[in-house]
């Protein structure tokens, strides 16, 4: 089968920094699912595993952690699916990746797509909506008011693929007050017409700007990016006793400023429940199902802004480019090989 993946870290202008290859056709067993596969996005875990995670030994490693495809085998173990399922997931780090033709998922963390969804529209989706779900209601637990504090909450870079789906997330499922972070007109746009109450600039103050919309100190604030950055912008504009989660990764991060306000903070990776085999693993499955159901009721739009191709080495190379200007918003998606 096809596959496009890497052997040696490095910046994505090397000539070699992705290949086209082949492999063998992998065989469902145990829990899993053979998926061929459709469509898939790309996302920032990409190139940063590109960087600085060897290969695995014997074979170049093939990444991509979001597909749609259609189940042609089934494993033993697995329920819920049948052989042509049109499904969608975000699959799980410790494996191979699904920028190839046919890709193993556990079933437990997969769903069917929504009916309503193209593959690259449907493709466009899991990763970031687990991470913005899991945010949301598993750490940040929005729906459990901050005494005293205003019924809103702030994404900081809200205009990225996780960020745009937390405003929808937010705006189906909850009452919350949405005031999202963007400081271009074109991100500013994509931020309200996706649902944002209010939308200020990360590129200025933030407190100040929350202060002037009159509604009181937020309970939350979900930092998507430079989170050490705005780190002392969150606690000054958050309510005592709020709370405070990031997705980034930076190199150190203090958690003590935090402590005269009683914030909590809440790190996050969409990938424990599937690399650590949790108790309850199978959540990530349900919550794509709940996903596709608000979608197909109009809930919930794909977050799909470019689709750029086929998948192929010299196209995901563009694609992975793209993400790493930080100015990308939405979710850059291929389709077919």
């Amino acid at each position: 089968m096809k596959a496009v993946g890497y052997t040696h870290t490095g910046p994505i202008e090397r000539e070699d920094a992705l290949i086209d290859f082949t492999l063998p056709k992998p065989t469902a067993s145990g829990h899993d699912l053979l998926v061929e596969i459709k469509a898939i996005s790309v996302n920032p875990v990409d190139y940063k595993i590109r960087t600085w995670m060897a290969r695995d030994a014997g074979h170049p490693r093939v990444l991509g952690w979001d597909a749609a495809g259609t189940v042609v085998e089934v494993g033993p173990l697995a329920e819920g699916f049948a052989v042509g399922d049109r499904i969608y997931y975000a699959g799980d780090l410790n494996r191979q990746g699904t920028n190839a033709q046919f890709h193993l998922v556990d079933a437990r963390i997969a769903a069917k797509a929504p009916a309503s969804l193209s593959d690259a529209q449907a493709a466009a989706l899991p990763l970031t909506t687990i991470t913005a779900w899991e945010v949301l209601f598993d750490r940040l637990d929005v729906t459990r008011r901050v005494p005293g504090a205003a019924g809103a909450g702030v994404i900081i870079g809200a205009a990225g693929g996780v960020g745009s789906m937390a405003i929808q997330l937010l705006r189906a499922c909850t009452d919350v007050t949405v005031i999202a972070t963007a400081s271009r007109p074109e991100t500013r746009a994509w931020c309200l017409e996706l649902g944002a109450h209010h939308v200020i600039d990360h590129g200025r103050p933030l407190t100040p700007q929350v202060e002037a919309l009159g509604i009181g100190a937020p309970g939350f604030v979900f930092s998507t990016a430079d989170s050490a950055g705005y780190r002392d912008q969150a606690i000054e504009l958050l309510a005592p006793q709020g709370r405070f989660s990031f997705i980034d990764d930076p190199e150190r991060f203090d958690v003590m400023p935090f402590k005269g306000k009683s914030i909590s903070v809440h790190m996050e990776s969409m990938f424990t429940r599937p690399t650590m085999k949790t108790a309850d693993l199978g959540a990530q499955g349900d919550l794509l199902r709940r996903v596709a159901e608000l979608i197909d009721q109009g809930k919930i739009r794909s977050t799909l802004t470019q689709t750029l191709g086929r998948i192929d080495a010299q196209t995901l190379k563009q694609a992975h480019a793209l993400l790493e200007t930080g100015k990308a918003h939405g979710k850059i998606v291929l389709e077919g090989f």
